[in-house]
């Protein structure tokens, strides 16, 4: 009987630790210090590159006449490569621009095959500016990564691909477009997925932990997917009826102590 008695007491003790220690593994950054402000410099963000499959956004204007730039932007609506052309002419949809193909090239009007793998949009600008000045006055290049996607799957309130408008998200941002991690996830064990020069990378981030900010994975690249794992507590129930079952169970191991105590 007091064996039966010991056993009862560490199952009360059970499901007290394991509430508990579930909630350590929730807070995000917990090895920042919080009690003063802290500042730290950014050594870790690079520009995205230009790879192949990206679709750029090219257009160009200058102090010419407007007919002197109509041939640089004669593909604006339709994917290079492709003759069929779509009713929205903004340069910005996804659905216009020039593909960089397998060798990282694009075809450009006039100035044909430009090699663009590697480069940065800003270099892109400035080398497209420079060979045009050969046919415009003060040409202004304006160009970008229109198809800049991540994918947010897993333990998360709204997995889904999401469209970056700009070049630049980080992965808590990324987490924030998904709604943030579910109650349930691994804050610990997140995996970010990246195709980059021919290669798949895997590579697993910590939420828990500050040095995050410090990761080379912070910034995400275009085609970035971020997983998010479930824990083992997905299959059990975070509600208040979950709460309140426990609260019974424990207060029935009470009563079964006392009855075993008092019919010993």
């Amino acid at each position: 009987m007091i064996i039966k008695t010991r056993l009862f007491f560490l199952l009360i003790l059970f499901t007290i630790v394991t509430s508990c220690g579930n909630y350590k593994q929730i807070p995000y950054f917990q090895n920042l210090k919080l009690s003063s402000p802290v500042k730290e410099s950014i050594d870790n963000y690079t520009p995205v590159t230009i790879q192949k499959d990206d679709i750029l956004g090219i257009y160009i204007t200058s102090s010419s006449a407007a007919e002197s730039n109509a041939p640089f932007n004669n593909k604006l609506n339709r994917i290079n490569g492709n003759n069929e052309d779509y009713t929205n002419t903004n340069p910005i949809n996804p659905f216009e621009g020039y593909l960089v193909d397998d060798k990282g090239e694009i075809q450009f009007p006039v100035l044909g095959t430009i090699k663009v793998a590697g480069l940065t949009t800003t270099q892109l600008r400035q080398s497209l500016k420079e060979k045009l000045t050969k046919y415009l006055n003060t040409p202004v290049v304006n160009a970008r990564i229109v198809n800049f996607k991540i994918s947010v799957l897993g333990d998360v309130a709204k997995p889904d691909v999401y469209s970056v408008k700009n070049e630049r998200i980080t992965i808590l941002e990324a987490l924030s477009l998904a709604g943030d991690l579910t109650i349930t996830a691994k804050r610990n064990d997140v995996l970010i997925i990246r195709e980059q020069n021919g290669e798949r990378q895997y590579v697993p981030v910590n939420l828990n932990s500050k040095d995050l900010f410090k990761s080379d994975y912070y910034y995400l690249k275009s085609n970035d997917v971020i997983y998010v794992q479930p824990s083992k507590t997905k299959y059990a129930p975070y509600d208040i009826g979950y709460r309140n079952a426990t609260l019974i169970v424990a207060a029935l191991s009470v009563v079964a102590i006392v009855l075993s105590t008092i019919y010993r």
